[in-house]
């Protein structure tokens, strides 16, 4: 099985996430992980989060055992982008070897794209239908999850989406609204339930709070603490959320 494109652009873009894969590996836990790469816990389990969205299947398991008491392991998958990041490292010399000018790597560096979208949902294209002057993009994510974009005709084209294309669904973590057991989705709104894996208190502010879908890909979102509270939800609580197709964005391999 081949990697996914996106993923392997992000291999070659971010090696530093990608080598938290190496301290996963060795020290069997998250928060040593973090320690050993430098970073914090927060910043290490959204490396692994996005990592495991753009992949096929997760990349890391974890275990519980509760907030920095738990445990975590490569899969197999994880293992195998492991070796080949590895492969990587070797072939970099090379290709700064091949650099003809000092300033080439730099060039390319300012010529990828990094997003500020916390979500990033790997998944295929498996529908597509005019509405007007847009078009509602269906998208399969796995596991028998699907949601939909609302983008115009002219983003199709130039994005070049067929049936089958795979593409990457970016969702600001403030579009994203969970909701209360007695809410009713708006109508022709993306509605997926989530159990809730993380819940990050902040000092002013709304909370952080982490969702895990049934496919094992994760979401991103706010909500005031006092309102998850009066809801009962914490975490391994289940709860739906909701987002509109037209905050989708889609991106596909360049």
């Amino acid at each position: 099985m081949s990697l996914p494109a996106l993923l392997t652009q992000h291999i070659a873009r971010r090696p530093q996430r990608i080598a938290l894969l190496q301290h996963v590996a060795e020290q069997g836990s998250i928060t040593r992980a973090a320690k050993a790469a430098g970073i914090s816990y927060k910043a290490a389990w959204d490396a692994i989060d996005e990592l495991n969205n753009l992949a096929t299947q997760p990349l890391v398991e974890r275990s519980t055992g509760g907030r920095g008491g738990g445990g975590a392991r490569l899969s197999a998958e994880g293992e195998r982008v492991l070796r080949l990041y590895q492969r990587l490292q070797a072939l970099q010399s090379e290709l700064l070897e091949a650099a003809e000018h000092s300033s080439d790597l730099d060039l390319l560096g300012r010529l990828m794209l990094r997003t500020s979208a916390r979500n990033q949902l790997q998944g295929q294209v498996s529908g597509l239908r005019r509405e007007g002057r847009y078009d509602r993009v269906s998208l399969a994510l796995g596991g028998g999850l699907e949601i939909e974009a609302l983008i115009t005709q002219d983003s199709t084209e130039h994005l070049g989406l067929t049936l089958g294309s795979p593409v990457v669904a970016l969702l600001k973590a403030g579009w994203v609204h969970l909701l209360a057991d007695a809410d009713t989705p708006e109508p022709g709104s993306n509605c997926l339930q989530t159990s809730i894996s993380e819940v990050l208190a902040a000092s002013c502010g709304p909370s952080e709070v982490h969702l895990s879908l049934g496919n094992g890909q994760t979401l991103c979102a706010f909500a005031e603490a006092e309102w998850l509270a009066a809801q009962g939800l914490g975490t391994d609580a289940g709860v739906r959320v909701q987002f509109q197709p037209s905050f989708v964005l889609l991106g596909v391999p360049a």
